[in-house]
């Protein structure tokens, strides 16, 4: 056969031939220029170094620092590479632990994570066992330090809203947020910290360094240009006035409740307040798991934010929205008057009011200086049994609309996790409640801000805003700009302007007149302040709770909402104190106080006396530590209950067991009940 009858074999054997040549070539392009795998198989003699950038810093709305950072070392440990000859003893002598804390910690490390991953084996070194592990930490295979930068609260305020960190959790590292995170990182957990946590985290970066012959890093390889430099977190400003809040945090103290203050024009938080708080450095360092623990178990529940989570009666502070819905649908006109004798009894049960004198209830603007009840319980029926063509489930239909819109019974969307909703009953709930069949007065104490509504200290805040701005409001946020960017891609949202359904500026005008009327010679004379003119709304909630079905009557909340100057408002706020009795009483002059601070900077001499009282006056009463303990307890005799039917293998029955417990606790309860 002639060379050329069969040409295939030489085009196989040049197809092997050139699949030959491109892998040597790749084989020697891969040794001789490509510097990362020479790193990969040389990792002996070169150093990895991750370099974990500082957050980014937390200012206030002055330029002030509210968090900051400060460096630390973190001791990591690979157990891979850790030779059975280690001297331990030194090891320990250098982090001045002993051998079975040393074999503790190594044990844990080894039960949570593979021999082959870099886990945490000692977090937050102090400076003598960083500068004597430094000093030997060539003779130590398998450890390295990792700089990090813990967080530094300036000052002792805010701590919910601003959030702490900490390690990233297995759980988390599941989640696509966590993607490029790895174990032993750390994150937000809450707060700003957790909103944020992608812009104040930054960008790790990476080093590689050179050994010397002790084994030490030492100059960069390749003078650097393999490196990838660490990018610092983003810098956030926010509106929050660290004075304003250490002030109004001072004028909580002793309290349960909270204060939130808004800039209406913008949306910006000013001042927001949980009490009682706690100071944010305990949930910093070594100590933290251990604080948190405790800070959980408090009676007064310092970890949650009252501010945006709790949920109360608004009492006669939704007075003001119960006028301006009746104005707009043509229920009344401000003229309007109620004949009240010191009571409504429309609907077969009489509901007491605070005023029996003639006249206090002539028109609306009277009625609301007065938080007439009667007035206010009877336009609401008014709105809902507005007969033209509607039933009254479909008249409360358009009130919940109106109330939606308010941003009522749904979160607001302010940049700190966790908000709650609120309530705003609509027809499905009473239907459910009633089996279909009420009418408006089943439901008249919702006209008062009683009954099923429950509104949060920062809706309540963010209502103000609306009647402040006459129709619309912005989003409440705490931050102003990132890296000094206002117009960042993250907080668009916050600068949408939310118009409500469609009421004129004229019927604004009445309801804010009307609000006047309750400082000027109403039931808020002591919230005015010399040279403003403040618009206002004191409440009175009742409180109740609800203990293993039994009902039990404590003292009112304080309400107060306001805003001002009402020409050109600067300032939103709302109050509530828990447990506290007068809504002016407790929340007014706190709030006027907090009000006359940012608006004037300082609090006049003649008002000092006013600011001592609210300042020293303790009003955490005895009902909050009793109804703790009892349900703890009933909680307890729940797991003890469990764990004892798992012993006896189920021989008692869940009822049995419960009723065995609630009559115990019900006993407990009345034993402590000095109420």
């Amino acid at each position: 056969m002639s060379l050329t009858a069969n040409p295939r074999r030489y085009v196989i054997s040049i197809i092997f031939i050139g699949v030959a040549i491109v892998m040597l070539l790749r084989l020697f392009f891969l040794q001789n220029f490509e510097p990362k795998y020479k790193i990969l198989a040389n990792d002996i003699a070169i150093y990895k170094k991750v370099v974990y950038p500082p957050r980014g810093v937390i200012i206030d709305r002055k330029g002030r620092t509210l968090l900051s950072n400060t460096p630390i070392y973190d001791l990591m440990i690979t157990p891979r590479n850790v030779p059975k000859t280690l001297d331990t003893a030194e090891l320990c002598a250098s982090l001045n632990i002993d051998k079975p804390a040393y074999e503790s910690i190594l044990g844990k490390v080894l039960v949570r994570n593979l021999e082959v991953r870099q886990s945490p084996f000692m977090e937050l070194l102090n400076e003598e066992q960083t500068a004597r592990f430094q000093e030997n930490a060539y003779k130590f295979p398998g450890f390295e330090l990792i700089e990090r930068n813990i967080r530094i609260y300036e000052k002792p305020i805010a701590g919910l809203m601003l959030g702490y960190i900490g390690e990233v959790s297995p759980e988390m590292l599941k989640k696509p947020r966590y993607a490029s995170y790895r174990q032993g990182d750390y994150t937000g957990l809450s707060g700003l910290e957790l909103q944020y946590e992608e812009v104040l985290r930054g960008q790790r970066g990476v080093h590689y360094l050179e050994r010397d012959k002790f084994n030490r890093p030492r100059d960069p390889y390749r003078g650097g240009e393999l490196d990838s430099q660490e990018i610092s977190g983003k810098q956030l400003e926010l509106y929050l006035d660290m004075e304003l809040q250490e002030y109004a945090e001072k004028l909580m103290a002793n309290k349960i409740g909270s204060i939130v203050a808004i800039d209406p024009k913008t949306g910006g938080i000013l001042a927001m307040v949980s009490s009682p708080t706690y100071d944010p450095n305990l949930l910093r360092g070594k100590a933290r798991s251990r604080n948190y623990a405790k800070l959980y178990r408090e009676a007064t529940r310092p970890l949650f934010n009252r501010a945006t989570q709790a949920m109360y009666p608004p009492g006669s502070t939704i007075k003001p929205f119960t006028g301006l819905v009746a104005l707009n649908v043509g229920a009344i006109t401000p003229n309007y008057g109620y004949p009240c004798h010191g009571g409504y009894g429309g609907c077969s049960r009489k509901i007491a009011c605070e005023h029996s004198d003639a006249g206090h209830a002539a028109n609306f603007r009277a009625a609301l200086a007065h938080s007439c009840n009667s007035y206010f319980c009877h336009i609401f029926r008014m709105t809902v049994d507005n007969n033209e063509g509607q039933t009254v489930k479909q008249g409360l239909q358009l009130w919940h609309d109106y109330y939606t819109s308010f941003a009522y019974g749904r979160q607001t969307g302010i940049d700190i996790p966790y908000e709650g909703k609120g309530l705003v009953p609509d027809s499905n709930l009473y239907n459910k409640m009633y089996n279909k069949s009420w009418n408006s007065c089943t439901i008249v104490f919702v006209g008062m801000g009683q009954g099923e509504l429950l509104l949060t200290p920062l809706q309540m805040a963010n209502g103000m805003c609306i009647i402040a701005n006459k129709g619309y409001y912005y989003t409440p946020h705490f931050v102003k700009s990132i890296g000094k960017n206002e117009k960042d891609t993250l907080l668009r949202k916050y600068q949408e302007k939310h118009v409500v359904l469609n009421i004129p500026d004229t019927t604004f005008t009445i309801v804010q007149q009307a609000m006047q009327d309750v400082v000027d010679h109403g039931t808020a004379g002591g919230a005015k302040i010399d040279g403003i003119t403040v618009c206002a709304k004191t409440g009175t909630a009742e409180n109740k709770a609800v203990v293993n079905g039994e009902v039990i009557k404590m003292q009112n909340h304080s309400m107060f909402v306001a805003f001002a100057p009402r020409e050109n408002p600067k300032i939103a706020i709302a109050v509530a104190i828990e447990n506290s009795g007068y809504g002016a009483t407790w929340a007014a002059p706190i709030a006027s106080l907090v009000m006359e601070k940012y608006l004037k900077d300082s609090v006049t001499y003649k008002r000092k006396a006013v600011e001592d009282k609210m300042m020293n006056a303790k009003l955490i009463n005895r009902y909050v530590y009793t109804i703790d303990s009892v349900i703890r307890l009933r909680d307890q005799m729940v797991y003890e209950a469990k764990v004892e039917r798992k012993r006896i293998k189920d021989s008692i029955s869940n009822a049995e067991t419960n009723s065995l417990y609630n009559k115990w606790i019900n006993y407990k309860l009345k034993r402590k009940k000095g109420i």
